[in-house]
C-alpha cells in the first residue's frame, strides 16, 4: 500500500483567469479545430465536443443533430447492423463524416464492428469502450482493431493516467477516453472507490498522449458550459459528453410524464436498467455502477449546443484566446478556495 500526495484537482476546483484580450466579440473566436492522427492517415476538421457512446445519448438523432454544428457523435453499440445500414443510407456525408463505432471487446462485437466498415469504408472512427482499461485483454483488443482496421482511427478508453494512456497509443489507438468516475450517473466511485479527479487527470493523460503524438478525449464530470471550458483549457483535445445532452428530443431514453412535467430517462450504461435491457440483467458476479435518473425534457437539442457554445466562446474572450487551440496557452488557473467551491456546486 501506499499513499501519493500530490494534489489532484476536480473542475470545481478551479477557476479562470482572466487576461487582457484583443478580442472585441465572441463572435471573433474559431471553435473548430483540425486533426491529424497517430496511426491513420485519415485527418478530421470540426469543433471537437463529442456525444458519449450512451444509448440515451449517443443516437442516431443525435449524431445528425450535432454534425449541423459540426460536432461529433459516438454511437451506442447496441444498434443492430439493418439499423447502421438505413441510417448510413439516410445520413449526409458530413454526418458520416462526424460519428464513430462503438464496440465491446467481445469476439461478437469484433465481428458487427468488421460488418458494418466493410460495408460502409467512409466511416473513419472506431470507439472502443470498456469502463476499466487496464485490463491486458483490453490492450490486446485495441492491438487487434488496429490489425484489422489499419487506417481507421481508434478511440480507446477509460484510463486515467500517463502510463496506461501511453501504452494504449503504442498498441495502436489514436484517442484516449479519460475519465473514471466522474459522470452524473455514474457510481463506480461509490461502488468501487476507484477514482481521479478529472482536471488532473485530463492535465496528466494529455501530456503523456502529446509527447507520442495522440489525443486525449475528457470523458464525463461536465455539467455546465464552464467545465467543458476547463477541460479544454486543461488541454484536453476533445470533451465527451453524456448528462448535457440528455433530456432531449435526440436523446434515447423513454418520455414520461409526472405532475404535469415531462421528463426522460437517463442511465449509466453499468446500471442495471442498462444491464436488463441489453445483457439479461446483473450478472451474479457484478454490482451495478450506475444509476438511473429523470431528467426534465428539454425540447430539441440545438439551443442547448448554442449555449455551450457560447459559453466557451466567452471564455475565449476573457483569457484572449482568438482560437480554441489556444485556450489552454492561455490559461492561468486559480484554486477556489471552500466557500467558493461551495457556492458554485
Amino acid at each position: 500500500m501506499r499513499i501519493e500526495n500530490d494534489l489532484k484537482l476536480g473542475f470545481k476546483d478551479v477557476m479562470f483567469r482572466p487576461k487582457r484580450s484583443t478580442l472585441k466579440s465572441r463572435s471573433e473566436v474559431t471553435l473548430e479545430r483540425e486533426f491529424n492522427f497517430l496511426h491513420s492517415t485519415v485527418s478530421w476538421k470540426g469543433v471537437p465536443i463529442m456525444a458519449a457512446n450512451m444509448d440515451t445519448v449517443g443516437t442516431f438523432e443525435m449524431a445528425k443533430a450535432l454534425a449541423t454544428h459540426n460536432l461529433f457523435t459516438a454511437i451506442h453499440k447496441h444498434y443492430s447492423f439493418d439499423e447502421w445500414k438505413h441510417f448510413v443510407q439516410n445520413s449526409s456525408e458530413k454526418t458520416l463524416k462526424n460519428i464513430a463505432v462503438s464496440t465491446g471487446t467481445g469476439q461478437e462485437d469484433s465481428e458487427k464492428v468488421k460488418q458494418i466498415l466493410t460495408e460502409f469504408p467512409q466511416l473513419n472512427f472506431i470507439c472502443v469502450d470498456v469502463a476499466n482499461g487496464y485490463s491486458q485483454h483490453f490492450v490486446d483488443f485495441v492491438k487487434k482493431m488496429r490489425n484489422q482496421h489499419p487506417n481507421k482511427i481508434i478511440i480507446a478508453g477509460n484510463v486515467v493516467t500517463g502510463e496506461m494512456v501511453e501504452e494504449l497509443l503504442l498498441s495502436g489507438a489514436d484517442v484516449i477516453k479519460v475519465g473514471i468516475g466522474p459522470g452524473s450517473v455514474c457510481t463506480t466511485r461509490v461502488k468501487t472507490g476507484v477514482g481521479y479527479p478529472q482536471l488532473s487527470a485530463i492535465i496528466e493523460c494529455a501530456d503523456a498522449a502529446h509527447g507520442l503524438g495522440g489525443q486525449i478525449i475528457s470523458d464525463g464530470g461536465c455539467k455546465i458550459p464552464g467545465d467543458v471550458a476547463k477541460a479544454f483549457g486543461a488541454n484536453a483535445d476533445f470533451v465527451m459528453l453524456g448528462g448535457m445532452l440528455a433530456g432531449h428530443l435526440e436523446s434515447g431514453g423513454d418520455l414520461i410524464e409526472k405532475n404535469g412535467k415531462k421528463l426522460k430517462r437517463f442511465y449509466g450504461m453499468s446500471s442495471e436498467t442498462a444491464m436488463n435491457k441489453h445483457a439479461g440483467g446483473v450478472a451474479n458476479y457484478r454490482a451495478s455502477e450506475g444509476k438511473t435518473v429523470e431528467v426534465p425534457f428539454r425540447g430539441a437539442v440545438d439551443d442547448t449546443i448554442t449555449d455551450i457554445l457560447g459559453g466557451i466562446r466567452s471564455t475565449c474572450t476573457y483569457v484572449g484566446a482568438r482560437r480554441l487551440k489556444e485556450l489552454t496557452k492561455r490559461t492561468t488557473f486559480i484554486r477556489v478556495q471552500e466557500q467558493e467551491n461551495q457556492v458554485y456546486s
